[in-house]
């Protein structure tokens, strides 16, 4: 399981457990001391992976920058603790997928959007580039089947097989934009 533990002390610590599969980039870290604490009444936040995504990408640069241009299907293995939290999820039901994009760089600040160096420097938190700081993942996915009690087959999707899933969330009509 992957925890995010943000201490008081004004050091950001992520520690990364074993159930998840080990590269090379997952590992104990610190990250450099803030110049402000966030309001947290004392308490750490934790966050831990639901399950993982399961694709045909297998390196980030296999994979597109968005869905639409052309993503392959994957499947969402959820771990069977979380079963129950998949009632009445359906097949052509949207949901909204959370991950952590486990390859990214931390470190980066700034980008070229796309990728394009014609494209002027941009804040990341101005982009949808997966380096940035606390790198999630936010996807719109469609189920197109359930496999298994816990595996979701899933329309198109740009995260990387190993991409640990951080929750998933019901689409709202009102966000449909239609």
């Amino acid at each position: 399981m992957l925890y995010l533990i943000v201490e008081v002390g004004g050091l950001l610590a992520t520690r990364f457990e074993p159930w998840m599969p080990a590269d090379g980039r997952w590992c104990s870290e610190k990250l450099p001391e803030l110049p402000w604490h966030p309001p947290m009444d004392g308490a750490p936040y934790s966050v831990q992976p639901i399950g993982i995504v399961r694709s045909s990408l297998r390196e980030v640069g296999d994979a597109p920058n968005q869905a639409f241009e052309g993503a392959p299907e994957a499947f969402l293995e959820i771990d069977p603790a979380y079963a129950s939290a998949l009632h009445l999820v359906t097949p052509e039901q949207d949901l909204i997928l959370l991950t952590w994009l486990h390859r990214a760089d931390r470190s980066v600040m700034q980008t070229h959007p796309l990728g394009d160096p014609n494209t002027p420097v941009t804040g990341v938190f101005a982009t949808r580039s997966p380096d940035r700081p606390n790198p999630i993942g936010v996807h719109r996915v469609t189920v197109s089947a359930i496999e298994a009690p816990t595996r979701l087959r899933v329309l198109a999707l740009e995260a990387i097989d190993g991409t640990p899933i951080l929750d998933l969330k019901a689409v709202m009509e009102e966000s449909r934009g239609e």
